[in-house]
């Protein structure tokens, strides 16, 4: 199931305690991302602490996934910081713990300059569909998230070497 070979990795901040991607929380996914320039894929192996019913990945770990995904496609995509608005999840099959997962997001519809609808999507190691979700996310720029308080100097300066 892992596929990186041809895909570019998307750097990721390494000083941040982001649940989802960050390399420097113990307790997050650390999350990487890659990418073919049309969608973002990432694949993870969710540990039994994050389980919800025995040996099954929580819905809501299921969910961060699927949004951290569509962020960052949102960030390569558009070039912004992305929040999301809102976001609908189809639980189709039970994710297990410690199983490889391949989690996709594309992007659905630019609907103006800030607002963005993305898909994503968790495949589990047979490839089968195992969650599906479409989000729609707030899209701002690097500076309006350090006025909104929610980014600091470091990051809107890493975030602008991006783009």
């Amino acid at each position: 199931m892992n596929r990186k070979e041809g895909l570019k990795r998307l750097p990721n901040r390494s000083d941040s305690m982001c649940f989802g991607c960050s390399p420097a929380n113990p307790s997050g996914l650390r999350l990487e991302f890659f990418t073919d320039d049309e969608s973002i894929y990432s694949w993870v192996e969710v540990p039994g602490h994050l389980c919800g019913w025995k040996n099954l990945v929580h819905g809501g770990v299921i969910s961060t996934i699927l949004d951290e995904v569509m962020g960052r496609l949102v960030v390569h995509k558009m070039r912004c910081l992305p929040m999301t608005k809102s976001m609908t999840v189809d639980f189709l099959k039970p994710v297990s713990i410690d199983r490889e997962l391949r989690a996709e997001a594309r992007l659905i519809e630019i609907r103006s300059e800030r607002e963005v609808l993305a898909e994503g999507l968790i495949f589990n190691e047979e490839g089968e569909l195992c969650a599906k979700s479409r989000g729609t996310f707030a899209s701002f720029k690097p500076d309006d998230g350090k006025k909104l308080g929610i980014k600091d100097d470091d990051a809107v300066i890493w975030f602008n070497s991006l783009i």
